[in-house]
């Protein structure tokens, strides 16, 4: 069996993940599913997403569509109170450094584009699709496999420009000193969030109603930290009608 909540881990997340985690497997084994006792957070994020013995994980929008919608079931979409985003829904923050005096998104069509992965709906196809309508995609393109390093790399003159998850954008201004060296020069349109995944032959909705009650009886300082304030259930249609990037 395996778990873990790895897509908004951070050092100072860790203790309420583990809490959270503590939560969600005392109710499954109070419904009788077995479940590891401590989360996988340093696993390969493939590994996870496809073990046969998966309890539960959370992955991208992107990588559910492309690779894993037929193999998993979806759990639900936990949801983090985003500003203007429908419950469940996150956008992404395309972010420059703030000494940058361009202001319209065109006039970086010849910048350096860090990104975390191709295969991130935030990270990559969002912003693919954000900038389609006007011709433009980056030329210049640097990977750094994180969205806190992409949004580093922007910081320090390594790129130019990024798109950043909310929910980690937030989490970046909170923790991040860089930070204050980088503003928002635009937001993409809302997606359906990073949803939460379990192995085939499980009982997804006794999953979802064990999350469900974990995130009511979290701390506050916990729900805070984490920004989670609930959970629903977006339709797997909605999540496979959406593109991936030529």
């Amino acid at each position: 069996m395996i778990a873990n909540l790895m897509m908004y881990e951070r050092p100072q997340l860790a203790d309420a993940h583990d809490r959270y985690w503590a939560l969600i497997s005392q109710n499954l084994t109070a419904a009788g599913m077995n479940n590891p006792e401590t989360l996988s957070q340093t696993a390969e994020e493939f590994f996870v997403w496809n073990h046969p013995d998966l309890v539960l994980s959370q992955t991208c929008g992107m990588p559910y569509r492309t690779w894993l919608h037929h193999k998993v079931q979806l759990v639900g979409t936990p949801d983090y109170g985003l500003a203007d985003c429908p419950a469940g829904y996150y956008r992404s923050a395309i972010i420059v450094r703030a000494d940058d005096p361009r202001t319209q998104i065109a006039a970086f069509k010849d910048a350096v584009f860090a990104y975390n992965q191709t295969f991130s709906q935030s990270g990559y196809a969002a912003p693919f699709y954000h900038l389609k309508p006007q011709g433009i995609w980056f030329e210049n393109r640097f990977q750094t496999h994180q969205h806190v390093g992409s949004a580093r790399a922007v910081a320090t003159g390594q790129a130019d420009i990024a798109s950043i998850d909310a929910v980690t954008w937030r989490n970046i201004e909170k923790f991040e000193p860089f930070a204050t060296g980088l503003r928002v020069l635009d937001w993409t349109t809302p997606t359906p969030g990073l949803p939460l995944i379990t192995a085939s032959g499980n009982n997804a909705d006794l999953v979802f109603n064990a999350v469900r009650a974990a995130i009511a009886a979290l701390e506050d300082q916990d729900k805070a930290l984490l920004g989670i304030t609930g959970i629903v259930k977006i339709p797997k249609a909605d999540y496979l009608k959406y593109s991936n990037p030529d």
